[in-house]
């Protein structure tokens, strides 16, 4: 699975304006709206369900919210770097300034694991998240973020 299956040039925002966790969820939730057709409400109130019962942030200045919806059909992502870090209950303590909200189907089940691991993937590395924090660019950060991994095994 590739990010690109995932994610659109359009659901990149780069400079979101947010003072808290729950303020990013909830600007991201209204793109996440716009994008699929879904209510701000339903999509925001999955996520903060989802948040209740862990933190998404998963360290290093990352977060993954995510969320299970009925009425999705498919996968859908959306990136936004923020424009300064919030605090995000992260497991290091440190503050969020790159989060990627996945919304799955609610019966995904493999697909939407399959996802989770390759966002955490891609975003483990440290090449992208560098390119990623430099850029105030939608459409470069869109590409950093689609690029294939780079394979440890490669010659």
């Amino acid at each position: 699975m590739d990010l690109s299956d995932l994610l659109t040039k359009n659901a990149v925002i780069a400079g979101l304006k947010a003072k808290s966790k729950k303020q990013a969820i909830q600007e991201m939730s209204a793109r996440a709206a716009a994008l699929t057709g879904l209510s701000e409400r339903e999509v925001f109130d999955t996520l903060l369900q989802r948040e209740r019962l862990g933190s998404t942030g998963v360290g290093h200045g990352i977060a993954i919210p995510h969320g299970k919806l009925t009425r999705l059909d498919h996968l859908v992502g959306l990136f936004a770097k923020l424009d300064k870090p919030v605090d995000f209950d992260a497991l290091d303590d440190q503050p969020v300034d790159l989060v990627f909200l996945l919304l799955a189907p609610e019966g995904a089940g493999a697909d939407h694991l399959k996802a989770l691991a390759r966002i955490a993937r891609q975003l483990r590395d440290s090449n992208v998240t560098q390119g990623l924090r430099a850029s105030h660019d939608p459409a470069e950060i869109y590409e950093l973020l689609t690029q294939p991994i780079a394979s440890s095994n490669a010659a």
